[in-house]
């Protein structure tokens, strides 16, 4: 992302400033901050007379959903789970719509983001048992607060290794060529041809069925270091309930550990097993089940061309080096699939 498109993505107007405050009540903004560590939606530290915040501006899902959403929070506190209560504006709504966004205002929550390989053995395993309790009283929770629910079985896509070239070749049509391009243009270009390649040669591998195995519920959908904050060794805050839904609960289990432990393109296999041991102290997934997961995540990631998406179809650049370490990773993954299945399994 150039420095025009950072400028304009974390930038307030005025007017809206003036409005935030008018709206939370919250006096002036002495200081403000943009926060660097999301992906998605936009973050700022304020400082004001009444108090330190997070300000969020809500850019990547539906307003009315992450009502829906913020309405568990304060259900989940009463079972003690780390997360924050938003802010209500003076008309006692949880998100301000203005100037054409959403913003949500949350107390502000000192601690740290610690990626998940640097976090010792034993918060790793911890991590794990977090991850857990929260599914066990997440369910709860969405029933208090009016949320649907949970259905016998749920689905999840298993794409078609022919329908991912389709879309390979598609991509590979909107990068620059003849010189145009720039350093990521002639990395995507390379990348794409050889995930046809992958697709060809492991296609017998798909996962089969679109029903994942194991027990399913409300899960938060993205917990990962971005939305952790630690202090003192402790877990003190869950953040960024925007993806809460319906999932299986390997699934989450294999994606956290992923984004946790899945980096500079290598899984570290150790604390693959150290965070799914510490899960299954308190939820007992079976092993088999989490074999099923890991499967499909791979398959999900060797058929998923998002981040590309977001470069050549939005114009998006946010993401771009999120493409580059996951390609590294697949590829990783890949040529250890059975390795990495052992460890998500315990039988390392």
């Amino acid at each position: 992302m150039t420095d025009a498109n950072v400028a304009g993505r974390t930038h307030i107007p005025v007017d809206d400033l003036a409005e935030l405050i008018k709206v939370f009540d919250i006096g002036e903004v002495l200081d403000r901050r943009h926060l660097a560590d999301g992906l998605m939606n936009v973050n700022w530290r304020l400082d004001t007379p009444v108090g330190r915040f997070a300000l969020k501006r809500v850019t990547d899902v539906p307003i009315d959903r992450l009502r829906r959403n913020l309405a568990v929070l304060p259900v989940l506190v009463s079972h003690g789970v780390p997360v924050h209560v938003p802010l209500p504006t003076v008309s006692g709504d949880v998100i301000a719509e203005v100037g054409g966004s959403g913003y949500c205002l949350f107390p502000w929550s000192d601690g740290e983001h610690v990626r998940g390989i640097d976090l010792p053995l034993s918060q790793v395993s911890e991590l794990g048992a977090h991850l857990a309790r929260l599914h066990a009283v997440l369910n709860r929770a969405a029933e208090g607060a009016g949320l649907p629910a949970v259905p016998p079985s749920v689905t999840a896509e298993v794409t078609e290794a022919g329908r991912a070239v389709e879309t390979a070749d598609r991509l590979a049509g909107a990068v620059p060529t003849g010189g145009v391009g720039d350093v990521f243009d002639v990395a995507a270009s390379a990348a794409l041809e050889e995930r046809k390649l992958l697709l060809d040669k492991h296609a017998h591998l798909r996962p089969e069925g679109e029903v994942h195995a194991g027990p399913h519920g409300w899960t938060h959908g993205d917990f990962q270091y971005r939305n952790l904050l630690w202090a003192s060794g402790e877990l003190v805050a869950v953040l960024d309930w925007d993806r809460l839904g319906i999932r299986s609960y390997a699934e989450e289990v294999v994606r956290t550990a992923q984004v946790q432990f899945g980096v500079k393109g290598v899984f570290d296999l150790e604390r693959v097993s150290a965070f799914t041991a510490g899960y299954r102290s308190v939820i007992r997934l079976e092993p088999a089940v989490l074999v099923d997961a890991a499967r499909r995540l791979w398959w999900k990631r060797m058929t998923d061309f998002w981040q590309l998406e977001f470069h050549y179809d939005r114009g998006d650049h946010s993401c771009d080096d999120l493409f580059l370490a996951d390609e590294a990773l697949l590829h990783w993954w890949t040529e250890r699939l059975d390795a990495v299945e052992r460890a998500f399994a315990g039988t390392v």
